[in-house]
């Protein structure tokens, strides 16, 4: 299997096992395993097969991908902003993905078990969501350029999953909770992004 497929199957069925990433590791993580932080978002490649995967598989595959990225953006924040602000959105939105993984992952094993990873960058809204991603821009920015940056990053991104969960096709009661997940995708993200593109507006003014 090629390194792609090696790297998206370990997001996919192993993402939630991974401690927190050590930015200062970089280079010295084995990029078949789970460090999904540093690949380049915008050259992820579908699972082989994808496509011809059922539905709801592709959505929970892609989602987690998807969800994991968030994840990685955010857990920068800290060291990097001085702001209280952007603290608890990076906190919110590292809470919320976190649990929303996990409820996708134990949704995966019970209703496709050990399925073969179908994460589907065509999947409506993924390529919308990862193509404006830079991981290592915003790990080398600080301060008020570092918040700028990452919600200029972070608003596409959102909009992608808003995208995604408008595309779930899951009308078999046994989806009721994942679909329940995907109105919450929508209701929290739409939320945060009105948040930040106010901050957007205020803080790029400063750096004019």
């Amino acid at each position: 299997m090629k390194l792609a497929g090696l790297l998206l199957a370990a997001v996919v069925l192993s993402v939630c096992d991974r401690p927190p990433m050590r930015e200062a590791d970089h280079s010295k993580h084995d990029h078949t395993q789970t460090n999904h932080g540093v690949m380049d978002h915008s050259k992820m490649e579908s699972s082989p097969g994808a496509a011809d995967a059922p539905h709801v598989l592709q959505f929970i595959d892609t989602m987690i991908a998807h969800h994991q990225g968030a994840v990685d953006m955010a857990q920068l924040v800290n060291t990097r902003t001085n702001r209280d602000e952007m603290k608890k959105l990076a906190q919110n939105i590292i809470d919320e993905q976190r649990r929303e993984i996990a409820d996708m992952q134990a949704w995966r094993k019970e209703w496709f078990g050990d399925a073969k990873p179908a994460l589907n960058m065509d999947f409506p809204g993924m390529k919308t969501g990862m193509a404006g991603m830079d991981y290592v821009k915003l790990a080398g920015l600080k301060s008020n350029e570092f918040d700028v940056e990452f919600i200029k990053q972070m608003i596409p991104h959102h909009e992608g999953a808003i995208e995604m969960a408008k595309a779930l096709n899951a009308d078999d009661e046994k989806y009721a909770d994942l679909r329940k997940m995907a109105e919450a995708v929508i209701k929290t993200q739409s939320a945060e992004i009105e948040q930040m593109r106010g901050w957007l507006g205020a803080w790029s003014a400063t750096q004019k």
